[in-house]
């Protein structure tokens, strides 16, 4: 891929002897919305604790807008925003404070982190609820300011873990729009989610891992195509056939 943004090669990983990522590979275009499904347990989030340099894998690397995750990785936090899918919010603070905080922690000055902090909150349509404390907002307002959050610093890749999980449909909307049209100015997007439906409205392509492997990597309408008629098929239903219909709590 001659406009590659991201590029994983065979990362690895165990803990206590057993491999939660076992030789991964994948591409990642610049200005792409890369989707990373997989079950409970598949090694996605130890793949993207290792992208966004929070863990060393044992072997392979990562290149991250030129840099590698192992050799250089204050540079590539300099490039990442991630958006966790457990809330990074300090409560007792208000939404602005919260992002003007991440903001300075970014390496922000106190004026350039208050300026950006309203103009991503302008972009989650959470301007009128800046001053207002976290505690008080809703499920859907919290994950808006987590993206928020993640935007500050304005990074070039942004990584989101279950950026939607249980939150009502216009919030849920909100956040798709966002993600578009920050890729339609380009910013590379990785996302994981267990919402099949989401990974097949927003992803341009999509990689399914199981037991710390990807077992299969294309677009969602590609591999619909694998198993039947892919305007009838679901991404559900691959995701299904391919990792098997087992419970993984």
């Amino acid at each position: 891929m001659a406009d590659a943004f991201l590029v994983a090669t065979d990362l690895q990983k165990s803990f206590n002897g057993n491999k939660a990522v076992a030789g991964v590979s994948f591409t990642i275009g610049k200005g792409e919305i890369f989707g990373l499904l997989g079950p409970n347990g598949a090694g996605k989030t130890t793949t993207i604790r290792i992208l966004s340099t929070v863990l060393e894998a044992d072997a392979g690397d990562a290149v991250i807008g030129g840099f590698s995750v192992r050799k250089n990785p204050a540079d590539v936090r300099k490039l990442i925003g991630v958006c966790p899918q457990d809330l990074a919010l300090y409560e007792d603070l208000s939404a602005l404070d919260n992002l003007v905080f991440f903001g300075r922690m970014e390496g922000l000055n106190g004026k350039e982190a208050k300026a950006q902090a309203m103009t991503n909150l302008a972009l989650m349509e959470l301007t009128e609820r800046a001053k207002g404390k976290i505690a008080k907002f809703s499920g859907g307002m919290k994950r808006r300011v987590n993206l928020a959050i993640a935007l500050m610093g304005s990074p070039q890749l942004l990584i989101l873990d279950e950026p939607t999980v249980g939150i009502d449909p216009q919030s849920r909307n909100k956040i798709f729009e966002t993600i578009f049209n920050l890729r339609d100015k380009g910013l590379t997007v990785l996302y994981t989610t267990h919402y099949m439906e989401e990974a097949d409205h927003i992803c341009n392509r999509v990689a399914i891992m199981d037991g710390g492997k990807i077992v299969a990597m294309d677009t969602p309408r590609n591999l619909r195509s694998q198993i039947g008629d892919p305007d009838k098929v679901t991404l559900e239903d691959v995701f299904l056939k391919l990792t098997g219909r087992s419970l993984r709590d």
